[in-house]
């Protein structure tokens, strides 16, 4: 497993282990900068899951370029945020793997269970998850 410098607060890991959204963000081929909103799962050793069906633009884009910028928001009081800067350092191509990996995001984003429709729809697609390794951070958090 990679290491990588703490850079987390206790606060900022409070912050990122409630479910949330994020915004994805990377460069296209052209260095034109693009977003995606995505679900997310911070890793015991601080590096951020995230998860998607194989193929889509940003996806390709951090395979190519690993660099990742992320925006969360706190849904609650959206004067709350944390931005990530970071690249990836795990890219996992296995379809299963990464099949389980966003069925635990339905579950960590749907606690009551998710819809058996959304876990049959996974359990049939290509799927690709990375880890992003943090390299810096910066917040607004009250309590940071």
């Amino acid at each position: 497993m990679p290491e990588s410098p703490t850079v987390l607060s206790d606060a900022q890991r409070r912050f990122l282990s409630q479910p949330g959204f994020a915004s994805v963000a990377t460069l296209d081929e052209d260095g034109t900068p693009t977003q995606a909103v995505v679900w997310y799962r911070l890793e015991p050793d601080d590096r951020i899951l995230v998860n998607s069906r194989a193929g889509r633009r940003w996806c390709e884009n951090l395979r190519r370029d690993r660099r990742v910028s992320m925006s969360l928001i706190d849904g609650r009081d959206g004067y709350r945020w944390l931005g990530l800067a970071g690249r990836v350092d795990e890219v996992v191509d296995d379809v299963e793997r990464a099949r389980a990996d966003i069925i635990s995001l339905a579950h960590r984003y749907h606690p009551e269970g998710p819809a058996p429709t959304s876990i049959a729809t996974f359990r049939r697609q290509p799927r690709i998850s990375f880890l992003i390794r943090i390299d810096a951070v910066h917040d607004e958090l009250e309590d940071g």
